[in-house]
C-alpha cells in the first residue's frame, strides 16, 4: 500500500498542493481529475520521488519514499505529461537502453513492444513516429521493468480512439496486480477504466470516491473546466 499524508508544495507564492492525503492499494486504477493548474502533475512528480514536498510524507509498504528513494524507484513506473524520449534512437534500441538501466532480461523488451502495440514501429527512429506512437513508446518504457506502481500523467494523450481503447484495456489488465494512478481530462475515460477517482482543484482534494459515485461530481467538474477556460 502507498500512503500519502498531508503533502503540501509551493513554488514561491503559488500553492501547488495543500495538505493532500489519500491511500492507494494494489488492484485499483485511480483516476486523477482536475483542470490545468489543479496540482495533478506536481502531485505525480512527488509520488515518483522526482521532487520533494515542502511538508508531509509518502510511504510505500511502510517505507518513507524520500529516505528509501533508490530502492523504491525500482517499483515505480512514471510517464510524465511531456513524455521526453531520445528522438535519435530507434524504438527497440531505446527500450533496450531503459531495460539495461533496470537490469531486466532482454526478452522483456519484446514483451512490452507487443503489449503496447509497437510491432510495426520498433525498427523506426523515435523522431519519425506520430504523437500517438511516441506516447506508446513512453508507456512501453514505463512497463519494461515491471513496476508495481504506475504513475501515468495524461497517458492516452494523442491517441486515436482505437489506440486509447487498446491501452485502456491493457491498464485494466495490469491493475489486477499493480497500483495505478492515471490523470486525464476525459471524464468518460475515468468512468470506463477506473475503480475510484480523486478530483483536485487549486491544490486541494475536493473529492475522493468510488467510481460509482462519479455522476454526482460531473456538474462540479464541468464547472471547474468552464471557470478555467474563462480565465
Amino acid at each position: 500500500m502507498l500512503k500519502v499524508d498531508n503533502i503540501s508544495k509551493s513554488y514561491g507564492s503559488i500553492k501547488a498542493l495543500s495538505d493532500v492525503s489519500f491511500t492507494l492499494d494494489r488492484g485499483n486504477i485511480v483516476g486523477l481529475l482536475g483542470v490545468n493548474g489543479a496540482g495533478k502533475s506536481t502531485l505525480m512528480k512527488i509520488l515518483a520521488a522526482i521532487i520533494h514536498p515542502d511538508k508531509g510524507e509518502i510511504t510505500y509498504k511502510g517505507k518513507d519514499v524520500f529516505i528509501d528513494t533508490f530502492e523504491i524507484r525500482k517499483h515505480i513506473g512514471y510517464l510524465s505529461e511531456d513524455n521526453p524520449l531520445y528522438e535519435d534512437m530507434y524504438v527497440r534500441e531505446y527500450l533496450q537502453y531503459v531495460a539495461d538501466i533496470y537490469k531486466v532480461e532482454k526478452d522483456k523488451v519484446s514483451s512490452v513492444i507487443e503489449q503496447t502495440g509497437l510491432q510495426k514501429e520498433y525498427k523506426k527512429k523515435i523522431k519519425t513516429l506520430s504523437k500517438g506512437n511516441r506516447q506508446r513508446v513512453g508507456i512501453a518504457q514505463v512497463l519494461v521493468h515491471d513496476p508495481m506502481f504506475l504513475i501515468l500523467d495524461e497517458a492516452t494523450s494523442g491517441l486515436d480512439p482505437n489506440q486509447r481503447e487498446s491501452l485502456n484495456n491493457l491498464f485494466v489488465e495490469l491493475s489486477k496486480e499493480k497500483m495505478i494512478i492515471f490523470s486525464t481530462h476525459i471524464l468518460q475515460e475515468v468512468k470506463d477504466i477506473c475503480s475510484r477517482f480523486i478530483l483536485m482543484d487549486k491544490g486541494l482534494v475536493v473529492a475522493d470516491q468510488d467510481i460509482d459515485t462519479i455522476e454526482s461530481i460531473q456538474e462540479t467538474f464541468h464547472q471547474l473546466i468552464n471557470e478555467n477556460n474563462s480565465r
